[in-house]
């Protein structure tokens, strides 16, 4: 009998999939599979697998992918992705603990709820708290170092690690923590407030991006991160992208910093159109433009 790729793999409570297509796992509704796609029970699963996979296991992770392009390859390895289990939300004072698959969104309202504001923002980002806390996601003026208290992560050994904001290393729309931390929980900390008047200011930030984004189309979110005294998205209208297609990617006639899938486009015709996108922007005005939107995986 052959042996399959997940009997190499510690035996674990959550559950394997081979060959697990991630398609329609990530926003933009493009690209190809997971060789092995893992889905803990819970932080003391996902630390046992961490602990006890053989030392030449490739290991990633990816939440609803909200910011994400998986390439037409798939990813090789072991895929780890948190279920709901991980979405758990409770309100300490001024706090919120949140698990790591909790959507920014629901952290906002789940806050606004309880009376806790300065978490507004959330509401406009797409994902989960895993993947904001990574990139130290933000919006319309304020990001995740500003509410942020402290963040759990498993290593790649399976060790948790508690840390502190000082730990984080947080820089514009990114942190320095090592590539092998999987977040799986988090702690922010807002300002007593009435939860209407939040509600209320949270309903103002929903309708300007409603208005300026193109929210309810297959993409990646903000494509290109905001160079130093400048805007993506001006850049890229002044290059003339505006409306430009490769395949079935097409930048967004919305807001041009966005990067749409029209049809049943492939991950390369994203991936390459964005990179046209780049070499126009850096004719035009001699900036190079830094992707925001992680890619992973192989062409």
């Amino acid at each position: 009998m052959m042996t399959r790729p997940c009997d190499m793999l510690p035996p674990v409570r959550g559950t394997y999939a081979e060959n697990a297509p991630l398609k329609d796992l990530v926003w933009f509704r493009a690209g190809g599979k997971a060789e092995i796609l893992f889905r803990p029970a819970d932080a003391d699963d996902l630390a046992a697998f961490l602990a006890n996979k053989s030392a030449n296991t490739r290991v990633s992770v990816i939440g609803v992918g909200s910011n994400l392009l998986v390439r037409d390859g798939g990813i090789p390895g072991v895929v780890v992705r948190l279920p709901g289990a991980f979405g758990k939300m409770f309100v300490e004072g001024r706090q919120v603990r949140v698990g790591a698959a909790a959507l920014d969104a629901a952290v906002a309202r789940h806050a606004a709820d309880a009376g806790i504001g300065g978490m507004e923002f959330l509401r406009g980002i797409p994902g989960t708290v895993g993947g904001a806390l990574r990139m130290n996601a933000g919006c319309y003026g304020r990001e995740i170092q500003d509410i942020f208290i402290e963040a759990t992560a498993v290593d790649g050994h399976g060790k948790k690690h508690v840390l502190k904001a000082s730990e984080m290393g947080f820089e514009y729309r990114k942190t320095n923590v090592p590539d092998d931390f999987i977040f799986v929980e988090a702690v922010f900390e807002g300002e007593t407030d009435d939860s209407a008047a939040i509600k209320a200011r949270m309903n103002v930030l929903v309708e300007q991006r409603e208005s300026t984004q193109p929210v309810k189309s297959r993409t990646g979110g903000s494509t290109f991160k905001n160079p130093p005294g400048h805007k993506s998205w001006k850049l890229i209208d002044e290059a003339g992208c505006r409306g430009l297609v490769r395949g079935q990617a097409q930048v967004s006639e919305k807001h041009c910093n966005f990067l749409i899938n029209t049809g049943d486009a492939k991950a390369a015709d994203i991936e390459g159109l964005g990179e046209e996108v780049r070499a126009r922007v850096k004719a035009a005005s001699g900036i190079e433009l830094e992707w925001e939107i992680k890619r992973v995986g192989v062409p």
